[in-house]
């Protein structure tokens, strides 16, 4: 009878005694090399073999055993310099409260001094607060979260990008400073004048336990100190982190950045004759051009008189600037027109959609666009050219025939021509402006006010 061959039940392997031995050999081999590969496994930061080997109460951690002993160091190093950040911001921010409750608040509530005396002495210190609190509110969430998560070595807590949500705190710490020795100034003078104010020093001082037996002067310089221990404690932090870290990046950029302030408060403070200075930092060709854009921003904002935290600096630079005295340069080309250098400064306000500082990343509505321009530097001073140009007053156009340039309209008013000595960033600060000025007012109805051959072109750059 024929049986068919689904119906028979082999009862060996199916692949012969000699090819069988074979392939348990080869198992038994690479079971060998697997387990040799374990015994030498590469470490997960470095990528090095060779790794120590461990015992079962060390094995009990895993991921600390998947590293050399490098690796290890470097991560504890890591994680000691981010407690470290902390723990200094929340101490320094205990400072601040001292300040505030220890010495301002008393001392208004007595009538020691009057309010102009008070805000000249403390200057923004509930600015700073404020600062202090809400930073140190995210810093502690991400230690805590990554608790909660088992890293206990914090590498997925990111100081840096944490940093960069808040370099506006920079600025506040600027506005102190300089004003650190006027106000010093004024306590001493007052201090002499008024005997009631000398006495509550000295009994706060000696009697009050939380103040350290330490003066109001000590407190007061303690804005001062965190400044310049920013790029101290950074530069530990990026020591410790290995530069595949994905907050490698964000760290360096803080670092720069501190420094940079420093340098520009530093410049400020010349100007101004005092002979105080910051701790200085070695100055390279970028973070010179860092204090010089810090510089500009500042005249900018200061001139527009909007709120910090509601503006943006979409873009800023050196362009060429030339003003026609007619309408026919376009048939002439640009190069019958005179240009000479500026340095311009696209500021947008918007309006803040929630208080939150890392909730930034979805603006509100455009307030309102200008343009700041501002002469080359000189004797240490920027010099404006004019008042800013309101996008909501202008028109922005381009035409093909000129296309390394671009015309700004100020209805009623003038017209620029700009370019860049790069085309293709001539044509990025061309969309920014136009996308802005679009946003702003009717559109519509400031384009056909003005007629115009270059707006009325069917030949406009997309």
């Amino acid at each position: 009878t024929q049986t068919k061959s689904a119906d028979v039940e082999r009862a060996d392997s199916g692949i012969g005694q000699m090819p069988a031995r074979r392939w348990r050999n080869r198992a038994s081999e690479r079971l060998s090399s697997l387990q040799a590969w374990e015994a030498h496994r590469p470490c997960t930061d470095c990528g090095e073999r060779d790794l120590p080997v461990e015992t079962d109460v060390q094995n009990c951690n895993q991921r600390r055993a998947d590293l050399c002993e490098k690796c290890r160091k470097r991560r504890t190093e890591r994680k000691e310099s981010v407690l470290e950040f902390v723990n200094t911001e929340a101490s320094y921010g205990e400072d601040l409260r001292i300040i505030k409750e220890e010495f301002y608040l008393p001392m208004q509530a007595a009538g020691l001094l009057s309010q102009e005396q008070l805000l000249g002495i403390f200057s923004n210190i509930q600015e700073l607060i404020d600062l202090n609190e809400n930073f140190l509110e995210i810093l502690q969430e991400e230690i805590d979260q990554a608790f909660d998560q088992g890293d206990d070595d914090l590498m997925t807590v990111c100081i840096g990008e944490v940093f960069l949500e808040f370099v506006n705190m920079l600025p506040a710490f600027q506005t102190y400073c300089l004003q650190q020795s006027s106000s010093v100034n004024m306590l001493n003078a007052l201090e002499k004048e008024k005997e009631l104010l000398r006495i509550f020093l000295n009994v706060s001082q000696n009697d009050n336990t939380a103040l350290r037996r330490m003066n109001l002067r000590s407190f007061l310089m303690a804005p001062l100190q965190r400044v310049t221990k920013y790029p101290l404690l950074l530069s530990r932090i990026i020591k410790a982190t290995n530069e595949y870290h994905p907050d490698h990046g964000s760290l360096r950029e803080a670092k720069s950045r501190i420094e940079s302030h420093l340098e520009h408060i530093n410049m400020k403070t010349k100007q101004e004759g005092n002979t105080w200075t910051l701790r200085s930092f070695r100055q390279d060709s970028k973070k010179k051009r860092e204090v010089i854009n810090i510089e500009m921003r500042e005249t900018a904002l200061k001139t527009v008189g909007w709120l910090r935290e509601e503006t943006r600096f979409v873009m800023e630079g050196s362009l060429q600037l030339a003003q026609p005295p007619d309408g026919q340069w376009v048939k002439k080309g640009s190069k019958t027109l005179k240009f000479q250098n500026m340095q311009v400064l696209l500021l947008v306000n918007m309006k803040r959609v929630s208080e939150s500082s890392l909730e930034s990343a979805e603006p509100g509505p455009v307030k309102d666009a200008v343009l700041v321009l501002i002469r080359d530097k000189n004797n240490g001073k920027f010099h404006l050219l004019r008042e800013p140009l309101r996008l909501s007053n202008c028109i922005v156009s381009t035409d093909p025939d000129c296309d390394d340039t671009f015309e700004l309209i100020e209805i009623r008013r003038e017209a620029f021509v700009f370019r860049d000595s790069d085309r293709a960033r001539t044509h990025h600060w061309f969309r920014q402006i136009r996308r802005y000025s679009r946003e702003l007012g009717s559109w519509k109805k400031r384009r056909n006010a003005l007629p115009n051959i270059m707006i009325s072109t069917p030949h406009t750059r997309p």
